[in-house]
């Protein structure tokens, strides 16, 4: 049986992030990739020059044509843009029992521009949170998230932690933006209720890193929709960040895409 997964997120036309990510990363995974756009972005490794949300009614068109006729084996959710999105497609998701949802709470471009309304982020940690089987977000977003100051690994324990009993079942907190004393490595903290899972790389030096939250759980979907474990699902996709990284493709003139290839063909290419 072939597992299919589907990703909920906006298009990159620089391909290095978003549902180009996505899906670039399900095949590599080996899994059958579909997606439904949230919205259409311009932009390249400078930056998001537009965003054009869109309609609420038109995402949830593109859910209904899928769960139609291709049901997903697990589903993750991107940028969503907007409260109207993240409300209408909560409930999309909760009426057709999608539970094994991997939810990456995205707010910021790498570059700084802003993808998620600020009205929205109450929709995300009210309705959409709630749902998730599994919530990646990087320190920024778990600051915003749960207003708490995360300076190092002890404080990214008390992040998952809350975020936990906010309603998310695992929380992997991604080390990537972490400065200090810890920061010459990449660690990420998985929290499953019970026990805590850390995952941890050295530090690649380097600005081609456009699109590394999207693919890390784009990996943890394909996982998922295979059947395997989180704890197991985020230790895979640990290791294909990691030479996405290492062995980046070095295009573009700032922050460029990370290296989809490099995992399956052992960072050699």
């Amino acid at each position: 049986m072939i597992q299919k997964a589907l990703t909920i997120a906006g298009s990159d036309s620089g391909g290095g992030a978003g549902i180009q990510a996505d899906l670039k990363t399900f095949q590599e995974m080996k899994v059958y990739g579909m997606s439904a756009v949230t919205a259409v972005t311009a932009q390249n490794t400078k930056g998001v020059q537009s965003v054009y949300p869109l309609s609420s009614e038109t995402v949830i068109e593109q859910l209904n044509s899928i769960a139609e006729d291709l049901t997903p084996q697990a589903v993750k959710t991107g940028m969503l843009v907007n409260g109207d999105i993240i409300s209408e497609t909560a409930a999309f998701l909760h009426s057709h029992s999608w539970d094994i949802l991997v939810v990456d709470p995205v707010m910021v471009a790498k570059g700084g521009a802003p993808l998620l309304e600020e009205e929205a982020v109450y929709a995300l940690k009210h309705l959409l949170l709630p749902l998730a089987y599994v919530i990646t977000p990087n320190i920024p977003e778990a600051e915003a998230l749960t207003g708490m100051d995360i300076q190092n690994d002890g404080d990214c324990m008390k992040a998952a932690e809350a975020l936990f009993h906010m309603g998310a079942k695992h929380v992997v907190i991604k080390g990537g933006h972490q400065s200090g004393a810890e920061s010459y490595l990449a660690t990420d903290i998985l929290f499953d209720g019970k026990r805590f899972y850390t995952y941890t790389s050295p530090r690649v030096s380097t600005p081609h890193t456009h699109g590394t939250g999207c693919t890390f759980s784009a990996v943890i979907t394909a996982q998922l929709a295979k059947g395997l474990t989180v704890h197991e699902s985020v230790q895979t996709a640990k290791h294909f960040i990691t030479a996405a990284i290492s062995d980046t493709l070095g295009i573009g003139t700032h922050h460029g895409p990370t290296n989809h290839w490099a995992y399956q063909a052992g960072m050699k290419i």
